[in-house]
């Protein structure tokens, strides 16, 4: 198909796919996957696929991929069939065996049944939903702050559960959720329907539902009430940054490299709020100064701090971008953060 009849075959869509059907998250989805496939971190079968069940069908999908870049070679035909997802085994629940995190390489890295910790998989009502979220604690039996986890856009994975074991090992009652537990869980779905049904399920319901994990960690014995911060990574980021607008109880938020609150929003914030930016990272931390603007014009206790020389997912260690020198200054920056804050 040439580039003119190509053009002529999504235009009647292409405007309309801007306005209403490109959402925020939707938009910072497929511009991450963009960025992956062209620096050769994800493959063309895997980054239309995943656009695909963002968009729900293969047109949408087109109209999309040709918004963020893709030249009429690389997406896909309007006729082609939609994508099947496939399905995967359940990962064991959380055991006593140490088990170490595939794949990862930080230092700070706590594996599986790491001496003086406490795991479990846990499950609370949100909206008359039962949702299921992954809880390390320490060992002792005395009471401490808390800490909401919220993924990253490929779901509840080992290194997000690794993530709230290293705050557990800071002394915190970490709760991490997995918000397709209304789709069954991430450890059933095919990763690459993941990110889709993330977005089809929309911000507002994973902003509920860390609104019900605020209560029911609240409600927990071994939690000192009232102490409770939220931390959350790239598609995280973005709910942190939102929730940071909704949930009046949180104490601190740390928002790793996520798309930024509704500006209309910012001067509501109650919880200090604390922004990971990449420099490198030019489709987020570009658009920081507008949400710094917003902040400074605000009462509210703020810090957006840009770490030099790396990209998005700088933190993630399972990723190919992680650096550890940034990664671990970003974690001790969230963690003092959240002991002045929390």
């Amino acid at each position: 198909m040439s580039a003119s009849s190509f053009e002529g075959s999504i235009s009647a869509i292409f405007g309309r796919l801007t306005v209403t059907q490109l959402g925020k998250f939707e938009k910072y989805l497929i511009e991450e996957f963009y960025d992956d496939y062209r620096s050769g971190d994800m493959s063309h079968k895997t980054f239309t696929r995943r656009v695909a069940f963002i968009m729900g069908s293969m047109t949408a999908a087109a109209a999309a991929m040709t918004l963020v870049g893709c030249t009429p070679d690389e997406v896909p035909r309007t006729t082609d069939p939609m994508p099947i997802p496939s399905t995967t085994s359940a990962a064991a629940s959380p055991g006593t065996a140490t088990t170490a995190v595939p794949n990862a390489k930080s230092p700070l890295s706590v594996p599986e049944g790491a001496a003086g910790l406490v795991t479990a998989t846990v499950k609370f009502d949100s909206g008359g939903t039962e949702i299921s979220g992954y809880l390390a604690r320490p060992e002792e039996s005395q009471r401490g702050p808390g800490a909401l986890v919220c993924h990253e856009n490929r779901g509840l994975t080992p290194h997000i559960q690794d993530v709230a074991r290293r705050f557990a090992k800071e002394g915190y009652v970490a709760l991490a959720l997995d918000l397709l537990s209304r789709e069954g869980g991430t450890t059933n779905m095919d990763p690459d329907a993941v990110p889709g049904a993330l977005t089809q399920a929309g911000a507002q319901r994973h902003v509920d539902d860390f609104k019900a994990a605020f209560e029911y960690l609240n409600g927990q014995e071994f939690v000192e009430e009232g102490r409770i911060a939220m931390v959350g990574f790239c598609f995280g980021g973005g709910i942190t940054w939102q929730a940071s607008t909704e949930i009046p109880g949180l104490k601190a938020t740390s928002a790793f490299y996520g798309p930024a609150p509704d500006l209309a929003k910012v001067s509501g914030i109650k919880p200090a709020v604390f922004g990971v930016y990449a420099e490198n990272d030019a489709r987020i931390t570009g658009a920081m100064p507008q949400l710094q603007e917003a902040l400074d014009a605000s009462t509210v206790k703020h810090q957006l701090k840009v770490y030099p020389g790396v990209d998005h997912a700088f933190h993630n260690d399972t990723g190919e971008r992680y650096v550890e020198a940034q990664a671990t200054a970003a974690w001790n920056d969230t963690l003092t953060w959240f002991k002045d804050n929390v």
